[in-house]
């Protein structure tokens, strides 16, 4: 499994990482037993995979807990989240009741990083001022190593409340949204980060227009109409297939996995899935070669001017 090092943290992680959240929700949202979601994540583990992400909203964290049983937790890096915001915008107190619950379904005594989870530009400053400073004095406490964000990248595709967080130099680690179809986050995000060397977590490498081609088309037949997308650059009838016949690559799913891997400044490439044939193509998708140097630079051309969407 390649492996890098997750910014200024210097934890070294594996390039694919367990997502626990997503649609799937490691198959918890689609039926899968629990039984069933534990073996896939052992799956990645004895893979080489040693980084999980999840939340408490997730409703997978007593899910790793018993799948990580008896893997010395030295060997492990385990990032989770808090909700920022229900009905009224947490609380400090809330705070670390969650991450209470959150160490004790892992089964943990700490958790190498701890998130603000799902973060709204609106919400931002209030977190920043009055939630922060918990983070940082559980930090003291040893619960938690390093502090992390992440976007609604559904609706800020843009990344706006990751430009304004950025603004702040207190963040060790960032979730951020990027795929073959938004790479917004190139120069809005990933060009600071690279510069203040925080550790990236990538999610949305592969959602449903990735997935599945009548969803594909859709989405590009949207980016025209939107004027983000030159239709005389791609194929409306196979989009996105000079991946496979240009640029070698198995599926295209393998092609967005390799595609984000390969993005300078990211580290982590979520994978969240309950069905286990799909763990084992992301697994073999992330230790594939480099796509064609030709191949990346269309890519980068015909999607220069798309955020307004997130690859659902």
């Amino acid at each position: 499994m390649q492996a890098t090092i997750l910014g200024r943290t210097g934890l070294k992680v594996s390039r694919l990482g367990v997502g626990g959240g997503g649609p799937s929700q490691l198959g918890q949202s689609t039926g899968v037993p629990a039984d069933d979601s534990t073996t896939i994540v052992r799956m990645a583990l004895d893979s080489g995979v040693n980084f999980i992400d999840t939340a408490e909203a997730y409703r997978t964290e007593a899910i790793i807990g018993r799948a990580i049983r008896g893997i010395p937790r030295h060997q492990l890096v385990l990032s989770t989240k808090k909700t920022t915001w229900g009905e009224h915008p947490i609380t400090p107190a809330e705070v670390r009741l969650s991450l209470e619950a959150s160490l004790k379904r892992l089964e943990t005594d700490y958790v190498d990083i701890y998130s603000l989870h799902g973060v709204s530009a609106e919400q931002y400053d209030y977190l920043a001022s009055e939630i922060i400073p918990v983070f940082q004095q559980l930090q003291t406490e040893g619960k938690i190593r390093f502090i992390g964000i992440t976007e609604a990248f559904h609706s800020d595709t843009g990344h706006v409340m990751l430009q304004r967080a950025l603004q702040d130099d207190v963040w060790d680690v960032i979730m951020v949204g990027i795929n073959i179809l938004n790479q917004s986050a190139r120069p809005r995000v990933l060009a600071e980060t690279i510069r203040k060397n925080i550790g990236i977590q990538v999610m949305f490498a592969v959602r449903l227009a990735l997935s599945r081609p009548e969803r594909l088309k859709e989405v590009v037949r949207e980016l025209i109409a939107k004027g983000q997308l030159d239709a005389f650059e791609i194929d409306m009838d196979d989009p996105l297939g000079f991946v496979i016949t240009e640029g070698g690559a198995a599926s295209i799913p393998d092609a967005a996995y390799r595609f984000c891997r390969d993005e300078p400044g990211t580290h982590v490439i979520l994978s969240g899935t309950g069905c286990a044939d799909h763990m084992r193509a992301n697994l073999e998708s992330i230790e594939h070669p480099p796509l064609p140097e030709a191949v990346t630079t269309r890519l980068r051309s015909i999607f220069r001017r798309v955020d307004s969407i997130s690859g659902q």
